[in-house]
């Protein structure tokens, strides 16, 4: 890998920033890097010892901040029992059903498979939910996550997932729920060994209970809260991804999911939940008024047909937006390209849904005004540096860490695009990555990563899909 961390990126067709209104672009057209942070963005001319990369044609936006994955997933795609379930079912068909077969080279595989798909879409920084913890086992997979995305060059942040109960439809293979004493020990041992409070931390740990109505009783979230904020670290969750949340938290404590929430301390600025699809009014103003963060994931509330959170209420009412892919088991697919190219679209499609005819009352035609590709480039990039509390990376400016895509626009779906600076977002399919830098190394050049056999890796994971459904008992 090339440490080299001082360049000169020339002649950008264009930059986008993360910023908001008019500094979300940069004219450019070249951007100084220097000791691993820019350092100049104008017309520049090259220095003694500087690296010349040439962005002639090429596109330039930070590097993309996903905030919730599940990498182990990366070896669960297109399960045909699960393909066409929603959540509830599809859990117990796909993620409750294999991740007890995983073996440290599985495991280890998967979370090759998942980081290198989000590298070459221009992913700089990674936020995994890493909920696969079980009984005896043989493996820290904590470290092999740390690892593999050392080995890539990444930003990781490890959202250590886990549950003190265990939820019905997990089934007695996968049962054997941790006691809330070896969980906040482990998190403890974990932010000892690789927690980085530093604003352009590359390694950080996040407290983050599998789903707060399901993992764990009240008592044990509040203790997780505190033992969170006593340790430095932020807290995750997913939260009402379908209507079965409301169904539960009512059921149980006649409460709503972001009330009951609330009431174990689980709200505020140093918070933030996947998915939010279904919440009333009251519950994304309460949301707002704390400063509470989200993961959108459009393409798996999407594929899981769950529906879609409304980002631009939540910003509006004060809440951080950020963007996740999910796991490639609700997905088929884990890259920020796909991912944003949905939020663009669902955004709008969502707000067209609010549509009437005059004589029934509406004044409104459609919804394409209410997210730009800025917006998401905003979401994507400075929102998920916001909610994961990394204050030097995220935007295109002096001073800040140097995470950056640059993407070749040399395929037939770009050629005739009038403004060549939103072609990543509205393409809808992954432009060439010319180069990715993280903290101003680079970790990814023309599409390839440096010592990776893309086509072996392909092999590997065919061979492991094999031996997966083999120790599931399905036929192939």
């Amino acid at each position: 890998m090339n440490h080299t961390n001082s360049w000169l990126i020339r002649n950008a067709s264009a930059i986008l920033t993360g910023l908001r209104g008019g500094a979300a672009r940069h004219v450019g057209p070249d951007i100084r890097i220097t000791q691993g942070r820019i350092a100049a963005l104008g017309s520049l001319q090259p220095l003694p010892g500087e690296q010349v990369l040439d962005a002639t044609d090429c596109v330039v936006y930070p590097g993309w901040v996903n905030t919730h994955h599940h990498l182990f997933q990366s070896l669960l795609k297109g399960i045909p029992a699960g393909i066409d379930q929603s959540l509830g079912a599809w859990l117990g068909a796909v993620p409750y059903r294999y991740r007890g077969l995983f073996d440290e080279h599985s495991f280890r595989l998967a979370a090759r498979v998942g980081l290198v798909e989000l590298a070459r879409s221009g992913c700089s920084t990674v936020a995994d939910h890493h909920y696969l913890y079980l009984p005896g086992m043989a493996f820290d997979s904590a470290q092999i996550l740390f690892e593999e995305a050392e080995r890539l060059g990444l930003r990781f942040i490890l959202c250590r997932g886990g549950a003190t109960q265990v939820r019905q439809a997990e089934g007695p293979a996968t049962a054997g729920p941790e006691t809330l004493t070896q969980y906040l020990d482990d998190v403890q041992r974990l932010v000892q060994v690789y927690h980085d409070p530093a604003d352009d931390a590359w390694r950080r740990v996040v407290m983050a209970p599998t789903s707060p109505p399901y993992s764990m009783p009240p008592e044990h979230l509040r203790e997780t809260a505190r033992a969170a904020r006593r340790l430095g670290i932020r807290l995750h969750s997913h939260l009402s991804e379908t209507v079965e949340y409301q169904n539960e938290v009512h059921d149980r404590h006649g409460l709503s999911p972001v009330v009951f929430c609330a009431e174990q301390e689980w709200l505020g600025p140093d918070v933030w939940f996947a998915h939010l699809v279904k919440l009333s009014a009251e519950e994304i103003q309460l949301l707002g008024a704390t400063g509470t963060g989200i993961a959108h994931c459009p393409q798996s509330n999407g594929r899981l047909g769950s529906g879609i959170a409304d980002i631009v209420a939540m910003e509006a009412a004060g809440m951080s937006v950020s963007i996740g892919v999910d796991g490639a088991a609700s997905n088929e697919a884990c890259d920020m390209i796909s991912e944003t190219h949905a939020a663009w679209l669902m955004q709008r499609a969502k707000a067209g849904e609010r549509a009437m005819a005059r004589h029934a009352g509406g004044d409104l035609e459609g919804g394409a005004h209410v997210a730009s590709v800025e917006d998401v480039v905003r979401w994507g990039t400075a929102g998920g540096a916001q909610v994961l509390g990394l204050d030097a990376i995220g935007t295109l400016q002096v001073g800040m860490a140097a995470d950056l895509a640059i993407y070749r626009l040399d395929q037939p779906r770009y050629f005739g695009l009038h403004d060549l600076g939103i072609a990543p977002v509205v393409g809808g399919g992954r432009p060439t990555l010319r180069a990715l830098l993280v903290g101003g190394r680079l970790s990814v050049e023309n599409d390839a990563i440096p010592g990776l056999d893309l086509a072996e890796l392909g092999s590997q994971a065919r061979q492991a899909v094999l031996r997966l459904q083999q120790a599931a008992g399905v036929r192939a």
